[in-house]
């Protein structure tokens, strides 16, 4: 085949596209990079010194299993910090924030958000 003919369609299976979804939500998630990190009123309510531990232990969560992360995106998890129950979400909206993206593998097309809430603002 020379470089002017047409390749083949290249087809992503579903774990390399989870694999992908996956990578760009750890890169918001650990690097605080490729979206926003919001804290919710709750979150907030719990004073000054809360928001930087929680956002720490948002960073370090590693507890991924099938029963947590069933589709393997990395966009969800729940932990306690200091007896309160936490959640963190990662939502994938298209670029005008209107719906939810065409394509969360694809960051051209893609916001992320990731949200932490206490888990009874869930």
């Amino acid at each position: 085949m020379t470089a002017c003919e047409e390749h083949p369609r290249v087809r992503i299976t579903a774990t390399d596209r989870a694999a992908r979804i996956a990578a760009l939500n750890d890169q918001l998630r650990c690097q605080a990079r490729g979206g926003t990190m919001m804290a919710t009123a709750g979150v907030i309510a719990l004073g000054p010194q809360a928001l930087p531990a929680i956002m720490a232990a948002v960073r370090g969560f590693a507890e991924f299993t099938p029963s947590n992360d069933p589709h393997g995106e990395h966009n969800f998890g729940a932990l306690t910090w200091r007896g309160t129950r936490l959640f963190w979400k990662i939502d994938c909206y298209d670029r005008d924030l209107a719906y939810g993206s065409p394509d969360p593998a694809d960051p051209a097309v893609t916001r992320r958000i990731l949200t932490v809430m206490l888990a009874e603002e869930y």
